[in-house]
């Protein structure tokens, strides 16, 4: 391909025809005028060339072999008299879209012309300083000029920036700022338009249509027809704003109860509740709050796990699973030992830190039933219901693996999991067993602390188990708590109020129910004089409610701490620290509803002590105790005295008082409650001499007989002398 004249003499490149402007018109869809047909000889230039540079050029312009379209280009036949348009004729063809500017050098080369009628003297070398009429000019037919457009520059055209200098710097900020304000305005528009426009004019919305007609929405939701949720989301925050100023905002003739209804079937409709749930978490809060709480629901809580201090440090696993590509950082100043996840290349189940126990998936709100509880080193602990056991765990790294914890749970199948962890956690001073937890205390008491993380129906963490919404309902919220106030009064039953350091009990719920929580520490309240509320010692969390719906609770529950999603990004949770402060009454009510058998059994052995048994052993015919036996006897008081005290120290075990034993005999008089111990030991001791002595008068009598007939009548008279004397000795 030759060298065209633009590369040459680095002129501007030659200007395009009329028609390639117009395929760029109609490419952006603008109005094109009738192109005329241009004749060939106007799309070369003429030029002054000698005819000797002009068979040079042709002769260099021949190798020049296709055009864009891929068709060849016929070879120019130069003739002397001849022009070189009648040589080429253009085809009427569109030109192609795209064209380089090696293929328009060619397509315009100057060379590939002849004639000996060009002039190049007439030209500039850049075409530009001339006035001659023979220079073909295409933006002149249009009577304007147009910009030259390539093909990268079509799209972004309206976007291209003016350059910021000096001189427009002042008119460029003043364009943004109009923009900026346009844009606000729209947005504000927008914003008017979701809110029904009610606050332009400051017209009162109208929320509740009229009774005998249905609006379409509540239509759709009967017929089991998905419903618009925008609509449904519009009308629920119009109810809260109206509840939220009813006196300025509610229409005329209508009530709180009415609107209260509303909001309530739009939230079960646009969040999937039961009514009767959603009706009970709404009465736990403002409307506004409520509605917080319900989205709150709708996302997941961050991913957060517990370092094992048996193992590692904080520090140390957080730089290990950064290497791993973890994005994490503390779960907050609250937690010394909790890490939050935000983003994770590796499975957090499946790392080697995980699976040499150097942490635990565990939701912080778990972590706050332990850190109330606060176990100290070496004491005896108790966890009622432990699996998976992530409370049990963090338990013993507080404890640093000195003590003891029992690990309870009624569950065989869990407590397969709880071993797992456990083994893996490195947790050896944890001790598992199976029992139902209303029965501990016979099984075992007199523990220093007690953690209670009662079972319930987990209406704090619906963002983690979404079937609660549904699943959930009237009769669960009747059963659930009547087995949490049996595992509470069982829990503090096996607490020892004699600990030096312990004495606490830990109650726990998952969920943010009255009925599960303020209900339940309240009847335990009341069934258990013994104990009282304490601070948890957590650095934040609500107060617990002290009235609700018309009950009120005693002032002491204010020390409770309530958590939620929608403040703390936590799963939903409730903890309460009781203290016991003397042993549980002897008659008192335990969990399983029924009185202390243990105290029952001695109250009994107490009254049969009462009455005259004979426990001296039958002798055989014909056999005498002598009392020159080795063996002395039993000592029936000695024995009394061990029994005693064997009695009280089974009771201080089970967290009984063990002056119970003596409170039904310090009724009778004391004079009453002596003389029958008197008379048993008496009567014990009586009887053996008794049939000792006839006995001895059977042998006496037989003998006297025998000898009688021997000897004179003055010796038989001396003989029951001294039988006599040696039954007085």
């Amino acid at each position: 391909m030759g060298v065209g004249r633009r590369m040459k003499k680095q002129g501007p490149p030659a200007p395009l025809s009329e028609e390639h402007f117009a395929n760029l018109k109609r490419k952006k869809g603008l109005p094109v005028d009738d192109v005329p047909a241009e004749p060939s000889s106007n799309k070369r230039r003429r030029t002054a060339a000698t005819p000797e540079k002009s068979t040079k050029a042709a002769a260099t312009s021949k190798p020049a072999g296709k055009q864009s379209n891929g068709a060849k280009k016929a070879p120019a036949v130069l003739e002397s008299g001849k022009k070189a348009g009648k040589v080429v004729k253009p085809k009427k063809a569109p030109i192609p879209e795209a064209e380089s500017d090696d293929e328009m050098d060619d397509e315009f080369d100057l060379d590939n012309a002849s004639g000996s009628d060009v002039d190049m003297e007439k030209l500039g070398d850049d075409f530009l300083g001339t006035d001659d009429d023979s220079v073909y000019d295409s933006e002149e037919e249009g009577g304007k000029k147009e910009k030259f457009v390539f093909s990268d520059d079509e799209d972004d055209e309206d976007d291209r920036e003016e350059k910021l200098t000096a001189a427009n710097i002042e008119g460029l900020s003043r364009r943004l700022d109009e923009k900026m304000a346009r844009e606000a305005e729209e947005n504000e528009e927008e914003l008017r338009e979701e809110a029904l426009q009610t606050n332009i004019d400051g017209d009162k919305p109208q929320i509740l249509g009229d009774e005998d007609e249905e609006d379409e929405l509540s239509t759709k939701t009967k017929g089991l027809l998905a419903p618009d949720l925008q609509m449904l989301r519009t009308r629920i925050t119009e109810t809260i704003r109206v509840l939220e100023d009813f006196s300025n905002l509610a229409e005329e003739g209508r009530n709180r109860p009415e609107y209260t209804n509303q909001l309530l079937q739009d939230v079960c409709a646009y969040y999937g509740y039961n009514e009767y749930l959603a009706e009970k978490l709404m009465n736990l809060f403002p409307p506004r709050e409520a509605f917080a709480f319900f989205e709150a629901n709708e996302t997941a809580r961050p991913v957060v796990i517990r370092t094992n201090t048996l193992r590692t440090h904080r520090r140390d696993l957080a730089q290990a699973l950064i290497n791993r590509g973890v994005t994490l950082e503390p779960v907050g100043k609250w937690s010394k030992v909790g890490l939050q996840v935000f983003e994770s290349t590796v499975p957090l189940g499946a790392t080697p830190e995980y699976l040499a126990g150097h942490y635990i998936l565990q939701a912080a709100s778990s972590f706050l039933p332990v850190m109330a509880l606060c176990p100290q080193e070496g004491e005896r602990c108790l966890d009622m219901a432990a699996a998976p056991g992530g409370k049990t765990t963090h338990m013993a790294a507080l404890m640093k693996n000195t003590g003891v914890i029992f690990a309870n749970d009624p569950s065989k199948t869990r407590a397969k999991g709880l071993i797992g962890n456990i083994h893996r956690l490195g947790a050896r001073n944890v001790i598992v067993c199976n029992y139902d937890a209303r029965e501990f205390p016979r099984v075992m008491g007199g523990f220093d602390r007690v953690l209670l993380d009662a079972p319930c129906t987990g209406t704090g963490v619906i963002a983690k188990d979404p079937a609660v919404k549904t699943n959930r309902d009237e009769k669960d919220f009747q059963q659930l708590p009547h087995t949490q106030k049996q595992l509470l009064l069982a829990a503090i039953d096996s607490v020892n109020h004699a600990s030096k350091t312990g004495g606490y009990v830990v109650y726990s719920t998952c969920s943010v129910a009255v009925e599960e929580n303020e209900q339940v520490v309240a009847y335990a309240l009341s069934r258990r004089p013994n104990v009282r509320l304490v601070e948890t010692g957590l650095p934040f969390g609500k107060e617990g409610f002290t009235s609700y719906m018309g009950k009120a609770f005693h002032p002491s529950l204010k020390l409770t701490r309530r958590y939620y999603p929608h403040l703390y990004n936590v799963d939903g949770f409730f903890v309460a620290k009781f203290q016991k402060v003397g042993p549980t009454a002897a008659n008192a009510v335990l969990a399983n509803g029924k009185k202390d058998q243990a105290v029952a059994n001695t109250a009994a052995a107490a009254e049969a002590q009462s009455a005259v048994i004979d426990k001296t052993p039958i002798a055989a015919d014909g056999e005498s105790k002598e009392e020159d036996d080795d063996f002395g006897g039993f000592d029936d008081g000695a024995d009394e005295d061990y029994i005693e005290r064997a009695k009280r120290n089974a009771m201080r075990r089970r967290g009984l008082d063990p002056k119970a034993l003596k409170k039904g005999q310090e009724k009778k008089p004391a004079k009453e409650a002596e003389a029958p111990k008197e008379a048993v030991k008496e009567k014990t001791q009586d009887k053996p001499k008794e049939k000792v002595k006839d006995a001895v008068k059977e042998k006496t009598k037989e003998a006297v007989k025998g000898k009688a007939q021997e000897k004179p009548k003055e010796k038989t008279k001396e003989k029951p002398k001294k039988a006599k004397g040696k039954e007085k000795k």
